[in-house]
């Protein structure tokens, strides 16, 4: 029996604003080795593509990088004692390639590789199962000069490096993603250039999301080859549920073409084809797949993580003829980011995927919002009413998939702390942990003590 292969058998009852879960549902919270870890030019690390996009001027906000961040590569003892006081079972990070390969292939960087034995053995004496991202969007620059995405080779790399990590974790390390929201590397990253490499070529999309998917379909059974028995390996998709404000053939065409943006990278894991009409909605060429390319992609995995956070409503011009989404949703609560606060959508995501793709498990592997969160300087507690808020309905929703027969085995706050927000740089506050970056002094929001309520009342509820 995998550790996933618990039942969702559930008992109606009410536990601070949520139903009572799953006996061993996982409760964690995520974040990624960029936006925590700093120590960028320490102990051998290569720089990625984020080092070179954020010392680029115009391209983070204020000129901030992630040299320093939240300091997790010299404090992690630490933020580990901090999970472990809130009695979260697991805790899922990113592994930095450029730390354990500098040059992306080639020599290995015995200190970096030590850094994460330490940390899973951390959280591993203090009972917090590990979750391991392979790649969340630190390509190594090395890899980047000699084509990054848009080349096959990266992919053969990537394999490579997953094969690797699964050697050197894979004894203790149960729980692996390949990929954190693919999406965004080949959208933001090599289309619109809002994320590093900063590329802006809608023409690379298909290619650069082929080769990530390739990679992926590469690592799956050399990692097999190395990990545990009972190991399991998934991968992590960002979706933005589309609905549809009025009835009109435009918006439910929007509706639609949203959909197959949102079916871009599942169709070929799950099917092992990509959407029809898809590679013109993005405005780029197919991409170059060779013969044995969708078989591999689509091999099994054993869960599939999803991470989201709003939604897309689209609404007909007065005339009818287009249709656009709305700007400002009326009533509704929008976060720092302008994202509309709608828990129904990643209710609503959780069963479509069920039913649509059946998965043996769903993991929310992502759900939170950047507030504007304020420290007085001297208080133990950051108040943060809209995020316990968004934190209480969002899990409540997935309550209501697994009911709804969705089979979902966790739910990951992002984030554990406030941290690098990418081109935002430190403007945006995700975290139940509040930083404050001068000091590095970790301080526990209301949204934190929450969680860690709701955690200890459900563990109770089973043992009771």
């Amino acid at each position: 029996m995998s550790i996933l292969d618990h039942t969702n058998s559930r008992t109606e009852v009410d536990i601070d604003g949520a139903q009572a879960f799953p006996r061993d549902f996982l409760w964690g919270a995520a974040t990624a080795a960029y936006q925590v870890e700093g120590a960028a030019r320490e102990d051998g690390r290569g720089p990625s593509i984020w080092d070179q996009f954020a010392a680029t001027p115009g391209k983070v906000y204020q000129g901030e990088t992630g040299e320093v961040a939240s300091d997790h590569y010299h404090r992690y003892l630490a933020d580990v004692e901090l999970i472990k006081s809130l009695g979260l079972g697991a805790y899922r990070f990113s592994i930095s390639w450029s730390r354990v390969l500098p040059q992306g292939v080639g020599a290995i960087n015995q200190a970096g590789l030590d850094f994460y034995d330490r940390l899973v053995d951390a959280l591993l004496a203090r009972d917090i199962m590990p979750m391991a991202t392979l790649y969340h969007w630190d390509l190594p620059l090395a890899l980047h000069e000699k084509g990054g995405w848009i080349s096959r080779d990266t992919a053969y790399a990537f394999a490579d490096y997953a094969e690797l990590m699964a050697r050197r974790l894979g004894d203790r390390v149960r729980l692996w993603q390949t990929h954190n929201e693919p999406w965004c590397v080949a959208f933001l990253g090599y289309g619109t250039g809002e994320h590093a490499p900063g590329l802006k070529d809608m023409s690379q999309l298909a290619t650069v999301g082929h080769h990530l998917l390739v990679a992926h379909g590469l690592a799956l059974p050399r990692m097999r080859a190395s990990l545990h028995a009972d190991a399991q390996i998934g991968i992590t998709l960002n979706f933005t549920p589309a609905y549809a404000a009025d009835k009109q053939p435009a918006t439910l065409e929007a509706v639609e073409r949203s959909s197959r943006g949102n079916r871009w990278f599942a169709d070929p894991l799950f099917r092992g084809s990509y959407p029809t009409e898809l590679f013109a909605d993005l405005g780029t060429v197919p991409p170059p797949i060779q013969d044995s390319d969708m078989e591999l992609i689509s091999a099994p995995i054993d869960f599939l993580g999803v991470n989201n956070y709003s939604r897309v409503l689209f609404q007909a011009s007065a005339d009818g003829s287009q249709s656009y989404p709305v700007e400002a949703v009326p009533g509704a609560l929008y976060t720092e980011m302008n994202w509309e606060v709608y828990p129904q959508g990643l209710g609503d995501l959780l069963v479509w995927l069920h039913e649509e793709y059946a998965p043996g498990a769903l993991i929310v592997t992502e759900s939170g919002a950047a507030f504007a969160d304020e420290w007085d300087g001297s208080s133990e507690l950051v108040r943060d009413p809209l995020r316990l808020a968004y934190m209480r309905d969002y899990i409540r929703a997935v309550g209501g998939a697994i009911e709804r027969g969705a089979p979902v085995k966790g739910y990951f706050t992002w984030s554990l702390m406030d941290n690098f927000e990418w081109a935002y740089g430190y403007s945006k506050r995700f975290g139940i942990v509040y930083i404050d970056y001068p000091t590095q002094r970790r301080i526990l929001k209301e949204s934190a003590h929450w969680y860690a309520s709701l955690i200890h009342r459900q563990r109770e509820f089973h043992e009771g």
